[in-house]
């Protein structure tokens, strides 16, 4: 809340379902599917023809990638000590994320294989298109502790310290392992961690996962800035795609910034923050604007016009979110958000269980989210009206180059 190339087909055209297949069939009936080119590219046209991202870059895809509509974040723990069954699960984890986010069914698909053995693929993507389904994944600081990794443990993944007002629960918190699935289909997304889980089974347990919808930040230039369920414009001066230099100041580890295995990759923070959302809808409009620092109709700031307006953050309350979190205000931090909304269900004495699932990537956690976390958990109007309750940290990779390549290799080949 704070302020490879070519085309591929889809699963329906692989399996021949009729006139949408061979339509979404470019290279077979020579139209053409919008597919963005790199698993850092930002072209958003790719999610209106339910289009492929490419699995392959120097980055994850994931990350500056165009936001898709819909979320499924999974941490896991590790349950196996054998180093060389674990690499063979990465291996075989990239090669499932590489055919998933091509649109294809995992290893011989959902049917059709040997009737006395489970299918490869669980089956409830079938017929849908890729829409934009990115992977990416992460190690949990906790991951180092195992397998002789102790010595590659990067220095900037530090353990999250408490900050104030935490009241992080258990079931919710840290993990080994994770893998963020956004596309804009909610099944295709779901899909994709059923299937890595499947895979996993004996080496790897989901500890918890969440889902999320309505996107509350953007990485395309130009496009809507979305609102969170406060109702407010969230994301305003979010880091765009296409902004490479801010990327390579900003998100991605450069060389030089610590094990060379990471350069290229990034840092990842995740916040389950619920939202008191009856509290905050008995509150005045004049309130909800002080706290955020922001127009609610606009999203501009006090005394100015329009959402994209240069804020005079004196003109602000000096508990107002924006004011706090802006970079002037905290020299010059800055973190690529790609948050999503949440709702599940009640707490059970009637009211929604809601709120804002963070997702922050950033250079270096000692010099992005922890210094700005630490500011706003002190001195932030908003924290009235919500609790962080979930928290982990883990270290993005580097992008998977080619066919291959795959998950982790920089960290766990012998060559590196």
């Amino acid at each position: 809340m704070t302020d490879t190339q070519g085309s591929n087909p889809s699963r329906r055209a692989l399996i021949g379902w009729g006139g949408a297949g061979l339509a979404l069939g470019a290279a077979v009936a020579g139209g053409a599917v919008a597919v963005a080119q790199s698993g850092d590219d930002r072209d958003p046209a790719a999610g209106e023809a339910g289009g492929a991202v490419d699995f392959h870059g120097a980055h994850q895809a994931g990350i500056a990638t165009p936001v898709q509509d819909r979320l499924h974040f999974a941490a896991f723990d590790v349950k196996t000590d054998d180093r060389e069954a674990f690499v063979q699960l990465l291996k075989d984890w990239t090669e499932a994320a590489r055919r998933m986010t091509a649109g294809q069914p995992v290893g011989e698909g959902a049917y059709g294989g040997l009737p006395e053995a489970p299918p490869d693929d669980t089956g409830e993507a079938l017929g849908l298109d890729p829409s934009r389904l990115t992977l990416t994944i992460g190690f949990g600081p906790s991951l180092f502790d195992r397998f002789g990794l102790k010595d590659r443990r990067p220095e900037a993944l530090v353990d999250l310290p408490k900050f104030p007002g935490d009241n992080l629960e258990r079931s919710r918190t840290g993990g080994d392992l994770c893998v963020q699935a956004c596309a804009d289909d909610p099944q295709v997304a779901v899909h994709a961690i059923r299937n890595l889980a499947r895979i996993g089974f004996g080496k790897v347990a989901v500890r918890w996962s969440q889902l999320g919808f309505g996107k509350t930040s953007s990485t395309t230039p130009g496009a809507q800035t979305p609102r969170n369920l406060f109702g407010f414009k969230d994301g305003t001066r979010n880091i765009a795609g296409t902004e490479t230099g801010r990327l390579d100041e900003h998100v991605w580890v450069g060389a030089g910034d610590g094990p060379a295995w990471m350069t290229g990759g990034s840092y990842l923070v995740a916040r389950r923050i619920r939202m008191n959302i009856e509290t905050w809808d008995r509150t005045s409009l004049q309130e909800q604007e002080d706290v955020f620092g922001r127009d609610k109709r606009e999203g501009a700031p006090v005394g100015k016009a329009k959402e994209h307006d240069e804020p005079f953050l004196k003109a602000m309350k000096p508990d107002a979110h924006v004011r706090l979190s802006h970079p002037d205000s905290n020299g010059g931090i800055t973190i690529l958000r790609r948050g999503y909304s949440f709702t599940d269900g009640t707490d059970g004495l009637g009211r929604l269980d809601a709120g804002l699932f963070f997702l922050a990537y950033q250079r270096d956690v000692r010099k992005g989210f922890i210094p700005l976390q630490r500011k706003l958990a002190a001195h932030d109007a908003l924290n009235e009206y919500i609790q962080h309750v979930g928290s982990a940290v883990f270290a993005i990779p580097p992008g998977v180059r080619d066919s291959g390549d795959w998950w982790g290799r920089t960290l766990f080949s012998k060559e590196a």
